[in-house]
């Protein structure tokens, strides 16, 4: 009897018999169908390309100070205009935009390996959740704007003479907001974790058994990786608001290394004069935060069993 094979089948019986779809596949298909997912996604990604590539195609230095051109207002020779000693705010913008991204996604990635990390421990091991929960609820009476400006004014010197004026600081705030924002994804994922063990999957794994080291990287980190995801979106725009608010109080990275944040701390004195020096560093800041958390809303819709096969 000779093997049925896709290329021996008709066009009709390949539509019927369906394709077999990966989990991943679904979940894109999904999100494609959420609008403010996508719109939020292209505007991100513009976001990153002008930051990162427009550094490339735009040459001006946004340390270079045209001294002839103060406070001028958007053009040909600058986009959008100058600040106080001349500086081009175009290239500005891209190079602060590189900053600032790059604080709010390695914040979050401190921020989720470390909830995740704690919210499987206390989901999967009794003896741990206590101990772990009572520590997740003392970080959350902690603020962490007021935390971070103490620790920014006590080791700021230190970590620039150790590491130099920008990189001490990057360090410093992704770190201090990392382990700082750390416990929604944990009270998250410990949930989470405390359903998925009860399944029948995870209790066959262990009657044959499996280490729990491989349950919790097979069975268990798999099934919670979607409120994970959606935890991780809403962790960049939560940092990139905290660093501005850090920028916009003068505690944050030197005047020249600019950050979105840093520019509109800048230029808030000459809103009246000036008032786009205010306006296109918040433009970019709220698109920022708008797409990302659109994102969120759609992955966590994608992620959604009950809404992928509709």
């Amino acid at each position: 009897m000779a093997a049925v094979t896709p290329a021996s089948l008709s066009a009709q019986e390949q539509e019927e018999l369906g394709e077999v779809r990966t989990l991943w596949q679904d979940v894109w298909i999904q999100f494609r169908k959420h609008k403010g997912a996508m719109t939020g996604l292209a505007i991100l990604i513009i976001l990153v390309l002008f930051s990162v590539v427009g550094p490339f195609l735009y040459r001006i230095d946004p340390q270079f100070s045209d001294l002839t051109a103060l406070n001028k207002d958007g053009g040909w020779d600058h986009f959008f205009g100058t600040d106080a000693i001349g500086r081009d705010l175009f290239a500005m913008m891209m190079a602060g935009g590189r900053i600032s991204l790059m604080v709010g996604f390695t914040a979050m990635a401190i921020s989720i390996v470390f909830g995740t990390t704690i919210g499987i421990l206390a989901g999967y091991f009794p003896v741990l959740d206590g101990p772990l929960m009572r520590i997740t609820d003392m970080f959350f009476a902690l603020p962490i704007l007021p935390l971070l400006l103490v620790v920014t004014l006590l080791f700021r010197d230190t970590l620039r003479t150790l590491m130099g004026p920008e990189l001490g600081i990057f360090v410093m705030i992704v770190t201090v907001m990392g382990l700082l924002s750390w416990m929604s994804t944990a009270r998250v994922v410990r949930g989470e974790v405390l359903s998925v063990k009860q399944a029948e999957f995870v209790t066959a794994a262990i009657s044959i058994g499996t280490k729990r080291r491989r349950i919790l990287s097979r069975h268990i980190f798999p099934n919670v990786l979607g409120p994970v995801m959606v935890a991780s979106a809403v962790g960049v725009a939560n940092a990139i608001i905290t660093e501005s608010a850090l920028s916009f109080l003068g505690l944050g990275f030197p005047s020249d290394f600019p950050t979105w944040g840093r520019l509109i701390f800048e230029g808030r004195d000459y809103m009246r004069l000036a008032p786009m020096r205010v306006f296109w560093p918040g433009i970019a800041i709220s698109l920022t935060v708008l797409s990302v958390n659109f994102i969120g809303d759609g992955l966590r819709d994608a992620l959604d069993p009950r809404l992928r096969g509709k």
